[in-house]
């Protein structure tokens, strides 16, 4: 499972960065950062469960 937060937040960064360079595609910045957000909220429900894979 670890493997899949690393690969959503490698996601949403490049989803990130590819919306701030490339204004016409504007809602690939959203899409970014709502995986980020989502990538976080599952760690912190991760770490806070105390659960380990």
């Amino acid at each position: 499972m670890n493997g899949l937060f690393i690969i959503i937040i490698i996601v949403a960064i490049v989803l990130a960065i590819v919306g701030g360079l490339v204004e016409a595609v504007n809602f690939l910045l959203w899409v970014g950062i709502i995986l980020a957000i989502l990538a976080v909220i599952a760690w912190l429900i991760r770490s806070l469960t105390g659960r380990k894979s």
